[in-house]
């Protein structure tokens, strides 16, 4: 053997041991992955930063339009309430709805009496009387509420009256029985879905931090 042909041989055992090397430190790739793009792309080094002042509370456009009527009066009663939350109010109206609702049915308005206006307690009150007069009873299950919205909202700078419309979509089971034991409307095993629009007042940034019921609807 040549000299010639031992170097050529050295150098092709060099350039196999070479290549195992760098397949040992890059690793290997198959025909599913692809060629690599992402460091051909510009890296951005620009930091972003989150607006704070000057751009949309969520609390309220998660509900309302920003600037509509609704937003705007929302805004008024966070200015003369900070502590106001337009989220948190609309989670606590669905336990005061339940509350109010089946104290209604079962004919005990004086356990939510702090909790109505005098306008919508006589209200009550005069459906309330004109079921014991005429005998009927009502058994009410309260299934629980499955949707809840904001429909509206008002709000008065000169005495920081603030008013928010809340529709509610509950399901509930309801039988109204007559003196003699018998339904007369209602079923006492069908799951009935029930629509309401209740209309919740309250002057903002005072001690009393409840709500009254102001008015009804659908």
């Amino acid at each position: 053997m040549n000299m010639q042909l031992i170097q050529l041989l050295a150098l092709a055992g060099i350039a196999v041991y070479l290549i195992f090397k760098l397949r040992g430190v890059l690793g290997t790739r198959d025909g599913h992955e692809g060629a690599r793009t992402d460091l051909a792309k510009p890296v951005n080094t620009r930091p972003t930063f989150e607006v704070i002042e000057g751009g949309q509370d969520e609390d309220i456009t998660d509900h309302a339009a920003e600037g509509s009527e609704a937003a705007n009066a929302l805004l008024g009663m966070k200015l003369a309430e900070p502590s106001f939350a337009v989220t948190d109010f609309l989670q606590g109206s669905k336990g005061a709805y339940e509350m109010i609702l089946m104290a209604f049915e079962n004919g005990d308005l004086e356990s939510v009496r702090s909790f109505l206006s005098d306008d919508v307690y006589e209200a009550f009150a005069s459906v309330v009387e004109a079921r014991k007069e005429q005998g009927l009873s009502i058994e009410v299950e309260f299934i629980g509420v499955r949707e809840t919205g904001l429909m509206g909202a008002s709000f008065n700078p000169v005495d920081s009256r603030g008013e928010v419309d809340v529709r509610f979509v509950c399901e509930l089971i309801s039988a109204v029985r007559d003196a003699n034991g018998e339904i007369v409307e209602g079923n006492e095993t069908e799951v009935k879905r029930q629509r309401d629009v209740w209309t919740f007042g309250r002057t903002m940034g005072s001690t009393d931090p409840n709500w009254q019921l102001v008015a009804t609807g659908e």
